[in-house]
């Protein structure tokens, strides 16, 4: 392989399937396989963030512990409705796990962006310069769960909206081979079909004792208002609030996704098999990381394909 050529790798938006990141960074690394470009959007730019710094270690230890208690302590209901996380928690974690607010995107010793998406204008934003932690949380902004987020006089939202899976912006900022993770290709009608189990899943767990993650969000949510968001007792109702938006993005992202990809191929795509893992459902990192190694390991003969020919 010319090891002049620059490698990019494009880390796609997926919530906490996102985790799998981790898991093929990993892998990559294992194979002496090291991107010069780290183009992410969305989960895919925390993920990025954090291996451009160097903490892609940090972040997997604290993803690996996280409980569901933990992931409902990062849900607030205020008084403005701008957003379920509670923002002030999430900047902790940001900086305790990816950057501190001073770490600039300049002075990574590799290429980065963060992509991003103008609400205004629905235009496609990549934030290469500045804070990184900004970049970060702009590019994860999902409507519904974060507030948009004020940058350079615009509101910017969630990259995942115009681009999912950021191989163009690998190709714009120089890379010569790139590496995409979709974690979207399955996606589609998945969380309705786990949420249809829900009504006889809540009964055996009543009777087990024990409370699920839509139990204990429900709970803090119940504390702030009386609206009926979650769990919707059969299926007459409408969704609830979160599988409405789980949904919504799900398709969103799976018919971009498709739609940039044909238009601008990578060589080697990633395609974790991650469908059962839901929007919430930031306890399973061991899961998703899990699936993230075997990915590569299934991708091995089109890897060396790839390589030999470069």
């Amino acid at each position: 392989m010319n090891t002049e050529l620059n490698i990019g790798l494009a880390l796609g938006s997926g919530s906490s399937r996102g985790w799998s990141h981790i898991g093929i960074i990993n892998e990559l690394s294992k194979l002496g396989i090291t991107p010069n470009v780290v183009c992410g959007t969305s989960v895919g730019a925390m993920v990025g963030a954090a291996y451009v710094m160097g903490n892609i270690g940090k972040l997997e230890t604290w993803a690996c512990s996280l409980t569901k208690f933990d992931v409902a302590r990062f849900l607030d209901i205020n008084a403005s409705m701008t957003g379920f996380v509670n923002t002030v928690r999430f900047h902790d974690y940001l900086n305790e796990n990816i950057a501190a607010d001073e770490d600039v995107i300049e002075d990574l010793s590799k290429v980065y962006a963060a992509v991003s998406t103008d609400l205004e204008t629905g235009r496609e934003v990549w934030l290469t310069e500045g804070s990184l932690v900004q970049a970060v949380w702009a590019s994860m902004s999902m409507p519904g769960l974060f507030p948009a987020i004020r940058h350079d006089n615009r509101w910017l939202v969630d990259g995942g909206l115009v681009n999912p899976v950021p191989v163009s912006v690998c190709r714009a900022l120089g890379a010569d081979i790139v590496i995409a993770v979709n974690l979207n290709g399955d996606i589609v009608g998945k969380h309705f079909s786990k949420s249809a189990n829900k009504s006889v899943n809540k009964q055996e767990t009543r009777n087990n004792g024990k409370e699920g993650l839509g139990g204990k969000i429900s709970g803090l949510v119940r504390e702030y208002t009386n609206l009926p968001f979650f769990e919707p007792e059969d299926e007459e109702q409408p969704p609830s609030l979160l599988d409405a938006i789980a949904a919504s993005v799900n398709i969103t992202q799976d018919r971009i996704t498709r739609s940039r990809m044909a238009g601008e191929p990578p060589d080697i795509v990633f395609s974790p098999t991650l469908s059962d893992i839901g929007l919430l459902e930031l306890y399973r990192a061991e899961e998703a990381i899990a699936e993230g190694k075997k990915c590569v390991h299934r991708k091995m003969p089109e890897i060396e394909h790839v390589l030999s020919k470069a």
